[in-house]
C-alpha cells in the first residue's frame, strides 16, 4: 500500500535543510514526486514544499518522531498531512450564493477534493442548495445582541466537525476580531479589487460611475484588518463604457467565484505558506 504525503516547512535560511530532509525521507522510505521551495531574501526565511510517496504505509506520527531531530536542528515550523484525507471545510454565505454554488460543482468534479461538512448563513436563501446536496445548514441570524453567540457556535461547530478551512463565500458580516485571531490561516474570504476605493453597497454600481476599466477579485486570509489579510490569489478582467452596472455585477461574480475556488484549492494542497502579511503560493 502506497501512502502519499505532503509536507510544508518554513525556518531561517541555513545551508544543509534541503539535504538534510530528503536524506531522511530517503531513510524512511519516502520517494519524492514533487518539490518547490522558495528563499525570501528580505526576512531571511526558507519555505518548502514536497509531496513524498512511500511503498509501505507510514504514519504521521512515525514520520514526525523521525523528523524531529531535523526540526529541532533547523528550529523548523513543519507540516504533515495526509495527501489522501479529503479535508473538511465549512462555507459560509449571505444572499449571493454564486461563489457558493461554483465550490461545490468544482467538489462533485473532483477538481477540488474537500467535503463541505456544512453550509452557515444569516439568510435562509441556500437552505435548499444545502438540502439538495446533503449538506447540513444552519442558519444563524446575527445581530448586534447575537453575534458573540453566533461566533461561539461557529468555533463549536469547527471543533465538532473537525474542520480544516472556514470558507466565506461572500458573507457578509464581519468578523471579530476575537474570532479572527482564533481561526488565524484557517479562514479565507472574497472580495471585489475595488476595495478600498468603493466600500459600502453596491461597489459595483460605484465602479461604473466612475467609468472602470478593470474589475477584479481577491482571496485572502481573514484577519483582524478587514480585507486586508495575506493575499492568496487574484484575477482581473477588462471592461468597457458599453458594459452596463449590472453587466459589471455578473462579470464580477463570475471572477470571485473563480478566484475563491482557486485560493481552496491551493490552501488546501498545502501550496500556501504564511510570510508575514504575505503569502509564498506554490503553484
Amino acid at each position: 500500500m502506497t501512502t502519499s504525503t505532503i509536507i510544508t516547512l518554513s525556518c531561517e535560511d541555513r545551508p544543509g535543510i534541503v539535504a538534510g530532509l530528503t536524506s531522511e525521507l530517503y531513510e524512511a522510505g519516502g520517494n519524492i514526486a514533487e518539490s518547490a521551495q522558495f528563499w525570501d531574501r528580505d526576512s531571511g526565511r526558507f519555505f518548502l514544499r514536497i509531496a513524498a510517496d512511500f511503498k509501505t504505509e507510514v504514519s504521521r506520527d512515525s514520520l514526525e518522531r523521525q523528523l524531529a531531530p531535523l526540526t529541532q536542528r533547523f528550529a523548523m515550523h513543519l507540516k504533515i498531512a495526509d495527501a489522501a484525507r479529503r479535508p473538511k471545510i465549512v462555507v459560509m454565505v449571505s444572499a449571493f450564493d454564486h461563489a457558493l454554488l461554483h465550490l461545490l460543482y468544482q467538489i462533485r468534479t473532483g477538481w477540488l477534493n474537500a467535503e463541505v461538512v456544512a453550509i452557515v448563513s444569516n439568510r435562509e436563501t441556500s437552505r435548499e442548495t444545502a438540502e439538495a446536496a446533503n449538506i447540513p445548514f444552519h442558519h444563524w441570524p446575527v445581530t448586534k445582541e447575537t453575534k458573540a453567540e453566533q461566533e461561539e457556535k461557529l468555533l463549536k461547530l469547527v471543533r465538532e466537525t473537525d474542520c480544516d478551512l472556514v470558507v466565506l463565500a461572500r458573507y457578509m458580516q464581519i468578523l471579530s476580531d476575537n474570532l479572527s485571531k482564533r481561526l488565524t490561516g484557517k479562514v479565507i474570504n472574497i472580495h471585489h479589487s475595488f476595495l478600498p476605493s468603493f466600500k459600502g453597497a453596491k461597489p459595483y454600481h460605484q465602479a461604473h460611475a466612475r467609468g472602470v476599466k478593470l474589475i477584479g477579485a481577491t482571496a485572502h486570509y481573514v484577519t483582524a484588518d478587514l480585507d486586508e489579510g495575506p493575499i492568496i490569489e487574484q484575477e482581473t478582467e477588462r471592461v468597457s463604457h458599453a458594459l452596463s452596472a449590472d453587466d459589471l455585477v455578473a462579470v464580477g461574480r463570475d471572477i470571485e467565484a473563480r478566484v475563491l475556488a482557486r485560493a481552496v484549492k491551493l490552501h488546501l494542497e498545502g501550496r500556501v505558506m504564511l510570510n508575514g502579511m504575505r503569502t509564498v503560493v506554490f503553484g
